[in-house]
């Protein structure tokens, strides 16, 4: 007997009632991006190694997957749609004077370290809208991230808003080198304000931007933060940068989806292309965020189009995994079970095509003369099957409810 292959670590299958739920959270999020105006787009699953490059910011070269095509081109798997998304607008629609609204679906593939336990194929919904700078546009995205969270039936979640000129300017009011600008982003990023405030000590470094930093873990909440930050910014872009959240604030008021609002002045970008607001979606039962977002205007430059815009990926994996743990249904289409005989096949059949005409799901199980009704009935239940219908040669169907139990004895031939 041949030895079964299992999956690579960090990728798993999705199957049955867990993989309908996922389908089914898809196009509800799907729907709240139609709604808004947005066009599917499909990029390939693999590109040339320039897209995902180190100048372009996503992630280092050794946690992509690369492999060779057969003139020697080097090609990776995308660990981020985002610069695929910019690659092709920055090609397609180059003559195109109105803003693009674009959204997608598909799989990242990113090479974690094992030990870091997390997938390393994760399925993404995201949106781009490409060629719009403006606090309108950064307000719709929000709003659409809420809208879309809400519709799955998330009651409980958070977008955290961080403006990238804010944390950079405080970290250009250091004066220091830039190698300990990151390493300082880095402990922001892990919350060790201990760590930074030890760098800052050891630094030649001004004591009004050493307070900053030390206030820095308080400008985390609602929208009054955002006065307290005002006061301690260290330059014209950091007050610029507080002036643009407070009219997207007001903005999203009018969206009505405040309550899901809150800020965070010190947020790092997760990738290096963000350069205005960047924000992150959060709910209980996942230990990431469910949503990642920013501006990203010069992406564009690189593929040669210098055109603005912003987007946000959903973690359809991690939202999963939010769902279920915070116990939220999720709705899915209902399968029927009909299960027949040889001699009411043809009876059968006509019953499904019935059925299915009229857009119900019908499952077909030819029963075996050993199988009990009982058998059948556990299936459906494994299976999350509502309903059976159960053919007699006598022309009598038992009416079974799955979910109960029930069941109930026509005569068919009367």
């Amino acid at each position: 007997m041949e030895k079964k292959l299992h999956t690579p670590e960090g990728v798993r299958d999705i199957y049955n009632t867990e993989c309908k739920r996922k389908l089914k959270v898809q196009d509800n999020l799907h729907e709240v991006l139609r709604v808004y105006g947005y066009q599917d787009i499909q990029t390939p699953t693999f590109e040339y190694f320039d897209v995902f490059r180190e100048e372009i910011g996503t992630i280092s070269s050794r946690e992509l997957y690369k492999f060779f095509d057969r003139d020697g081109n080097t090609l990776v798997l995308r660990p981020d749609i985002t610069p695929s998304i910019a690659r092709a607008a920055a090609t397609l629609f180059e003559t195109e004077d109105f803003p693009l609204r674009l959204c997608y679906t598909g799989s990242t593939f990113i090479n974690h370290s094992s030990y870091q336990g997390r997938l390393k194929e994760n399925t993404q919904m995201g949106a781009e809208l490409i060629g719009a700078d403006s606090i309108e546009a950064d307000a719709e995205m929000l709003a659409m991230v809420v809208d879309g969270l809400k519709k799955v039936g998330l009651k409980e979640f958070q977008v955290n808003i961080g403006h990238v000129d804010y944390i950079q300017s405080l970290m250009d009011a250091t004066d220091l080198e830039k190698n300990e600008k990151a390493e300082i982003h880095q402990l922001i990023s892990n919350r060790n304000y201990f760590g930074v405030e030890e760098i800052l000590d050891n630094k030649n470094v001004k004591q009004n931007i050493k307070e900053a930093f030390h206030i820095l873990p308080e400008l985390m909440g609602d929208v009054e933060i955002l006065d307290t930050a005002l006061e301690i910014a260290p330059s014209i872009e950091a007050r610029h940068a507080i002036s643009h959240l407070q009219q997207i604030y007001k903005l999203l008021t009018l969206y009505g989806v405040e309550e899901h609002i809150t800020f965070d002045l010190s947020m790092n970008g997760s990738y290096g292309y963000y350069t205005g607001i960047i924000f992150r979606a959060y709910t209980y039962g996942t230990g990431d965020a469910v949503v990642r977002g920013g501006r990203y205007n010069h992406l564009l430059e690189k593929f040669g189009e210098n055109t603005p815009s912003i987007g946000f990926a959903i973690i359809i994996d991690e939202l999963m995994s939010a769902l279920g743990r915070q116990k939220i249904p999720v709705e899915t289409s209902h399968t029927n079970m009909i299960v027949y005989t040889e001699a009411t096949q043809k009876w059968a059949i006509a019953l499904a095509r019935d059925f299915r005409a009229k857009g119900r799901c019908v499952e077909m199980q030819k029963r075996e003369e050993e199988d009990t009704k009982e058998y059948y009935m556990s299936y459906g239940k494994r299976t999350q099957a509502i309903s059976m219908l159960y053919l007699n040669d006598d022309l009598t169907i038992g009416m079974i409810n799955l979910l109960t139990g029930e069941e109930k004895l026509i005569n068919a031939g009367r």
